[in-house]
């Protein structure tokens, strides 16, 4: 049974009792990694990353996120402070190959429970090098990879059986929650993705353009392409004959809708659309979420889908978007 520290006014210690509380409570009875409170301290690298680690762990996890809501993630610098926090973790949620800064602090850190997406889910060459167009024939060797593949619901599934697989590891006596928490979203995921390919199989255009080349997975999953204006680095600067060609793939597919996201500047988006007199919506790489008292993973997701509905011209009415709750 986990020892937890008394509050002010209960019968004082002795000075030998509280040093065997305190050694109970750093090791725990069932010989498992515990912090502050007795609860798992787990370290999420970024948002897709902490909502795993917040859903599995539930009650038995404290979970610090290193990039603040509202933040691009691409560009994360960690202060001393967040560095600390890396090391004395008892368990990571990362990305590798996101967040360089984040890869050197994991490199660094002690935990033995570092739990990296990509082992799950292996990353694929979307073939997005600036200027070229998916699927020209280019030559794409050394491609690190696309890291968003928690936008396809499939994938994110299989990072959540790993995370749940590792906190059981790491904190056995919670084991048995872990694997129900992981269960139960592993199911939530499974029926997201049922609604996208239900609601995306109507579609008369399958063709969309987005700011950022994050969607290469969610297109790859539902029979979909994307045309990007910008590469995985939402930030990056399009060549001249990339938006060339993206103007010509918009024209040619009858594109009506350029997409732009919530934590990057619409300026490009909006100069593209005017360009070719189109209108502008929104698609969410979930890189963030603003305000996650409002919105989570599955909330975003189903509002993507039905801008995505809306924007390839689906023959019936968009589904609505489930209301925008943490808890959905």
């Amino acid at each position: 049974m986990m020892i937890r520290r008394r509050t002010r006014g209960a019968i004082a210690l002795t000075a030998t009792a509280l040093t065997a509380g305190l050694t109970l409570t750093a090791c725990g009875s069932s010989g498992g990694a515990q912090g502050a409170e007795g609860k798992l301290n787990v370290v999420a690298s970024f948002y897709p990353m902490e909502f795993l680690a917040g859903r599995i762990g539930g009650e038995h996890v404290k979970v610090t996120d290193l990039t603040a809501p509202g933040v691009e993630p691409h560009d994360l610098e960690l202060t001393a402070k967040q560095v600390g926090a890396v090391k004395k973790a008892d368990a990571i949620v990362y990305l590798k190959g996101l967040q360089p800064t984040v890869d050197k602090a994991v490199d660094g850190s002690g935990s033995k429970h570092k739990i990296d997406a990509t082992a799950a889910v292996p990353l694929e060459d979307h073939h997005l090098a600036e200027g070229h167009t998916e699927g020209d024939g280019h030559d794409h060797d050394g491609a690190a990879g696309d890291p968003h593949i928690w936008l396809d619901p499939t994938r994110y599934a299989a990072v959540a059986r790993s995370v749940g697989a590792e906190f059981a590891k790491a904190d056995p006596a919670h084991a048995e929650d872990y694997r129900k928490n992981t269960d139960e979203l592993v199911g939530r995921l499974t029926a997201l993705d049922q609604e996208f390919k239900d609601g995306l199989k109507d579609v008369r255009n399958r063709t969309f353009v987005t700011s950022h080349a994050a969607f290469g997975y969610l297109a790859g999953a539902y029979g979909l392409t994307q045309v990007a204006i910008n590469g995985v680095d939402p930030e990056s600067e399009p060549t001249p004959a990339r938006l060339a060609d993206v103007q010509k793939a918009a024209k040619e597919n009858g594109v009506t809708t350029i997409f732009f996201e919530t934590l990057v500047s619409p300026k490009l988006a909006d100069t593209v659309a005017k360009d070719l007199g189109l209108r502008t919506a929104v698609l969410d790489p979930l890189e963030g979420v603003k305000d996650p008292a409002k919105d989570d993973y599955l909330s975003v997701m189903r509002q993507n889908l039905a801008n995505l509905r809306t924007a390839l011209g689906a023959d019936a009415p968009a589904t609505p978007a489930a209301p925008a709750s943490p808890t959905s």
